[in-house]
Formats: C-alpha cells, structure tokens, sequence
C-alpha cells in the first residue's frame, strides 16, 4: 500500500470512534491526512493520533471534500443525514450504524467472510452488527465445508454495545448498590449493574427485537444465501466490554468435532480456546482490547446427530466494530476499490 489516503472519522468522541483513531494508529494505516467530525455538541474538543492533538470539528457538507474514505460511527440518523453528501463529494463510506446494512445497492462486509462483496460499492459500504460480525468469522470456516441449515443463538452482550455512557452507567450503578443505594438507570431502560434483561432494542409484532432480526437478516446477506434458518435470543449483561454468544448449529449430516476444530483453529481471525480439563473455556475478560474472536467448547448437540453447539467471545467494540471497519478500509486500499463500480456483488 504506498498511496496514502485522506480519511475522516465521523462520530469521533464516541465509544468506536476513539476505537477507530487508535486502530489507524495501531495498524498503521498508509494516511496522508485525518479529519476528526462530530456533532457540534462534541466539537472543539482535542485527540492525539500518533501524539499530535486533532481538534474535532463540526460535521458539515463542506467536512467531505478532499477526503477518500468516511469512517462513520455517529448512528443511523446521523449517517442517513450525511452519508450521501460525503459520496458526492468524492468518498467512500465505510458506515457503522444500521441505516444501509439491508439496502440491497449496499454491500454487507466482513472481510474474512465476504471480502470481494466490497468490490461492487457504489459508494457506501455497511459494517455489520456486532453480534452478527463474531458469530460469522466464526462460523464462517464451517459453512464452507459443511452448508449451515440453522443457526440458533443466545448472545451476551456487554454495556459497550450501547456506547461510551452506557459503560459509564455500569460503573456508576455498580458503585451505588456496593454503597447501598438504588441504582438509576438512565441510558438503559432498567438496571444493568448485577441484572440481565432482554436487549432494549424496539420489539417487533412476531416478538422478537431488532437486534435479534439484524442477526438473521445480516448472517443471510454476508453468507449469500436465505436458506439459513436463524433464530437468535439477545441479552444484555453486566460485562463492560466484548459480546459473548451461545451457539447451536445444524447440518445436513454429522459434522467430525476434531475437523470442526481444526477448522476454527486455522481461520482467520479466530482462535479456538478450549482447556476441558480445567473447565476454562473464552470469557469477555480474555478478548477486550483484542482483535480476534475466541471460540471454545465446541461438542456434539447430545439432541441432534447433525448439531454442533459453541461458544464464542469477542471484543464488542473492536472486532465488533472498529475493527472490521479499518479492515474495510485496508482491504480497499490493497485491490484499489476506492471507485465506485456499477458490478454486482
């Protein structure tokens, strides 16, 4: 990669944001130059990439103009707001909200999943939902040997993957029922500290929410295929960061456990962590601020002769996110996807 690129950070003091700006740092991605957007709320405050202080500005339509890739990370509404100007001016858009995921112009990318999908943008470029990006690295070495019929899932999920107050909200909840005091929630809609409640994204009228469909529906456009049947449970948990997922799988026919796990062990982007004998297994703890997903207890569904279950952990805000949005980033840079093409994925 000797171009450099000019990229911009939209959504830049939030939880991913900050995230992204280390990730840049950290992987040393070939820029020319970085612009740091955000509401004006945020606006004016100051943070250092490879120790040189960037003020963040105010996002306006002037904001795109000489920039190659848009990292945004700001939300849906702010991404639907912008995203089109930021293509008009001239770059690509790797969005991490929800607003174009199931767009059908818009690829859905993980790129040790589906990585030539990306090819075919016409200017945006969708970062999956968190859960769905670790449960497919995951499962992704198996489908291709033996198709998946159905995938169920119970997941996890830690206060990181409703931002940076979220997170603060655990710490402080935690604080005051150590203290004796009644916990006040105020960014979750009930107590997180020492509870568990089903995800507070809105239900639906067949009773499941949306983040339990963003799995069904995103794992079928990143697999290729709507023959998956997927059913998924998702729970909010008090973890300060990294998901964890309970999974069970179906096949066609019997699937050899010792192949299944030679198989996780050699994909990218997955390491398998199983030690039976002491009962230790992945675990949040091991994964936040790492990149890869950790997968272990894989074993054979005592239920179903063609069933595996496993489970899998991984940094909600790094590979759930930040991460897999740079990975983007690198990958168009490598082939030189940066143009937008009329090809279909």
């Amino acid at each position: 990669m000797s171009q450099r690129y000019r990229v911009a950070i939209l959504g830049a003091t939030g939880a991913v944001g900050t995230e992204l700006l280390e990730l840049l740092e950290e992987r040393d991605f070939p820029l020319s130059e970085l612009k740091l957007l955000s509401s004006p709320r945020s606006a004016g405050k100051s943070l250092t990439f490879k120790g040189q202080a960037i003020t963040v500005e105010a996002v306006t339509a002037e904001s795109f103009k000489d920039v190659d890739i848009l990292l945004a990370s700001a939300g849906g509404s702010t991404s639907k707001q912008w995203a089109q100007a930021a293509v008009d001016a001239g770059a690509v858009v790797i969005d991490n909200s929800s607003a174009f995921r199931m767009d059908p112009e818009v690829p859905l990318v993980v790129p040790e999943v589906n990585p030539d999908a990306a090819k075919a943008h016409k200017g945006i470029i969708a970062n999956p939902n968190c859960t769905t990006i670790l449960m497919t690295v995951a499962l992704w070495p198996l489908h291709q040997v033996q198709p998946i019929r159905r995938i169920l899932a119970a997941t996890y999920q830690s206060a990181s993957g409703a931002g940076a107050r979220a997170m603060e909200e655990l710490k402080t909840q935690s604080q005051a029922i150590l203290d004796g005091k009644e916990p006040k929630p105020e960014i979750l809609p009930h107590p997180i500290a020492f509870n568990l409640f089903p995800h507070n994204s809105p239900l639906k009228d067949n009773g499941y929410c949306e983040e339990e469909l963003k799995m069904v529906n995103e794992t079928r456009k990143i697999f290729g295929t709507d023959e998956i049947r997927i059913s998924a449970t998702c729970v909010r948990v008090p973890v300060m960061r990294a998901h964890s997922e309970a999974i069970n799988l179906e096949f066609d026919q019997p699937f050899d456990l010792g192949k299944a796990r030679e198989l996780i062990a050699q994909a990218p982007g997955v390491q398998l962590q199983e030690d039976w004998q002491a009962n230790r297994f992945p675990m949040p703890m091991d994964v936040s601020g790492k990149d890869d997903v950790l997968v272990g207890r894989v074993r054979q569904d005592l239920s179903h002769d063609s069933g595996l279950e496993l489970w899998i952990c991984g940094d909600q805000i790094r590979k759930g996110a930040a991460l897999n949005a740079v990975q983007i980033a690198e990958l168009l840079a490598q082939k030189q996807w940066l143009s937008p093409t009329t090809a279909v994925a």
